[in-house]
């Protein structure tokens, strides 16, 4: 049993650093000149990085609605860490990681949300480009967080 705890452990651990780097990484949409983000987006001029804000065309609302279901996804996963090592030690067998496991099905929920707005609405007509590597990084973490939040539910059962 202490080698599955370990391991969801470090589980829950890449998750929340494969969230926090999808979230703060400057490589969603990246191109030989333009690499874009959440958050801003820097140009390539004269063979230095310079920051620059996102293009107006970029529709706000759906920006902002990905920024901040990044976010909240980074911070239900954090959570969910700390609930699981809390209730190591507080709760009874049998309710034991129900919290981790629904703080893991929220963060996987946002993430979720965060990508699939971004696929849907963002450059869908640009020719030249491609996704990068935080776009990637945020789709591995909606299949970890959600394979994690699964681990807690089976698991709560099985030590009911």
């Amino acid at each position: 049993m202490l080698v599955l705890l370990a391991a969801i452990f470090v589980l829950h651990l890449t998750c929340i650093a494969l969230l926090l780097a999808a979230t703060i990484h400057n490589a969603w949409w990246v191109t030989d000149t333009v690499s874009t983000d959440i958050w801003a987006r820097w140009t390539l001029t004269g063979g230095q990085w310079n920051y620059t804000e996102l293009p107006d065309f970029y529709p706000k609302e759906y920006l902002q609605a990905v920024q901040a279901s990044s976010v909240l996804a980074c911070i239900f996963c954090i959570l969910g860490l700390f609930v699981f090592v809390a209730q190591l030690y507080t709760l009874p067998k049998g309710r034991r990681f129900l919290f981790s496991g629904v703080f893991q099905l929220l963060a996987w929920l946002c993430i979720m949300i965060a990508a699939s707005i971004y696929t849907d609405i963002f450059h869908k007509d640009e020719r030249f480009g491609s996704y990068g590597a935080s776009f990637i990084l945020a789709w591995i973490s909606v299949c970890l967080t959600f394979i994690s939040c699964v681990t807690y539910f089976v698991l709560r059962k099985k030590t009911a």
